[in-house]
């Protein structure tokens, strides 16, 4: 296997110290100091920004504010609306690329992966070092290991699927994943759930990239709204992170709350979404 990030996980390590020393600042800083901080010379790191997101550092910096997720949410930009019954099966659209997915019977999810062969690779992304999984029928794992690292990332997911049979054979997932992370073309998804966590996270998936949305708004869109605590869990266990959004799902506070793959890649999805809905609406 080999770990070693390339191109893009680069992207996002560069990404992730900015956050940090805008965090550090606590004011917008030039091209030239977020430069000088990150060692780089301001031409350069203005096309790392630019291959990475598409906008200028001074326009991604307002993205990765924390008041930006709450601004989304008093501006009325979220936008679940009353679900609809849970099926098995259903597709969806976000942005170019095509989705469609499949859920798992109850009796399947509580053999716990038994006689289930699963697929797994590791691959470059937005977002480090991201490692896929996933079955005949689709991706049912997605995962980031840039915060956690590369063996507890890999443990947390087995221990998902504990009965599966795991097979490294990231050709055979390449596709979908490269769909996944390029947002055009098709992928399909193979959901691996309790039957409240596969209306949750089909819930997660009505909300529209640049979006956001909070808890309690997800249970009463699935027809729960005291549940918002078995929700929040739900949207923690999610397991294909990214393609299910559970980093579009908010406290009501606007705070962002937490994530599984560690808070410095939710801030960095949101920012990227964020930036890549507005270049496509000025397009």
């Amino acid at each position: 296997m080999n770990t070693q990030a390339n191109e893009k996980s680069y992207h996002y390590g560069v990404m992730r110290r900015a956050i940090e020393l805008i965090d550090e600042g606590g004011e917008d800083l030039s091209l030239e100091d977020l430069a000088k901080k990150m060692g780089m010379s301001p031409a350069h790191f203005q096309r790392l920004f630019s291959a990475w997101v598409g906008v200028s550092p001074k326009r991604y910096q307002q993205y990765l504010r924390l008041g930006h997720a709450k601004s989304l949410l008093h501006g009325n930009f979220t936008t679940l609306g009353t679900a609809h019954a849970v099926g098995l099966s259903g597709t969806g659209r976000l942005h170019d690329l095509f989705l469609r997915w499949e859920a798992m019977s109850p009796g399947e999810y509580a053999r716990k992966g038994a006689e289930m062969q699963i697929s797994w690779g590791w691959f470059d992304s937005p977002f480090g070092l991201a490692l896929a999984m996933g079955t005949a029928k689709g991706i049912c794992g997605m995962a980031f290991a840039a915060e956690t690292g590369t063996e507890a990332t890999m443990a947390d997911m087995q221990s998902r699927w504990p009965k599966a049979t795991f097979i490294e054979d990231p050709m055979m997932l390449r596709p979908l994943v490269t769909a996944a992370f390029d947002q055009r073309g098709e992928t399909a998804l193979h959901m691996i759930g309790a039957p409240l966590q596969i209306k949750v996270w089909e819930a997660l998936l009505r909300i529209p990239s640049g979006h956001v949305s909070t808890y309690s708004e997800i249970a009463q869109s699935i027809g729960a709204p005291r549940a918002q605590r078995a929700v929040g869990t739900a949207v923690g266990r999610n397991p294909v992170s990214w393609l299910i959004p559970c980093h579009r799902a908010l406290r009501k506070s606007g705070a962002l709350g937490g994530y599984h793959w560690g808070l410095p890649v939710k801030r960095a999805m949101l920012a990227f979404e964020a930036a890549r809905s507005e270049e496509r609406s000025d397009a």
